[in-house]
């Protein structure tokens, strides 16, 4: 019985496992709420915590941001708001909220 459920529990640790990094390759090749990788790298720099950059406050939005956030689909971004993925990849929510004010985007939308 013990050699079954060990076999099970590495049957679901592969699946885990395979999935997880399935899941990391989408990340880098596809977008995510309408934004490349590239887009969400060019806002990384003004939604990181500043003592991350060695700065009082995060620089502002950079066009190319901007460019990127015009394109998104702002309430699938909303979705992320409360999620902790962001922290864990030095994304400040409060401060990704701001970005379009900061972009002068005139969508109208709340979180």
């Amino acid at each position: 019985m013990e050699a079954y459920s060990s076999r099970k529990l590495l049957i679901a640790t592969v699946v885990v496992v395979a999935a997880a990094a399935g899941m990391v390759k989408m990340v880098h090749c596809e977008s995510i709420c309408g934004m490349s990788t590239e887009g969400l790298a060019a806002c990384r720099p003004s939604v990181s915590p500043a003592g991350e950059q060695g700065r009082l406050t995060p620089p502002p939005p950079s066009a190319a941001c901007c460019s990127a956030l015009a394109g998104a689909n702002m309430q699938c971004l909303c979705s992320f708001k409360k999620s902790k993925l962001l922290p864990a990849f030095g994304i400040d929510p409060d401060l990704a909220m701001q970005l379009p004010a900061k972009c002068n985007l005139l969508q109208s939308f709340h979180c």
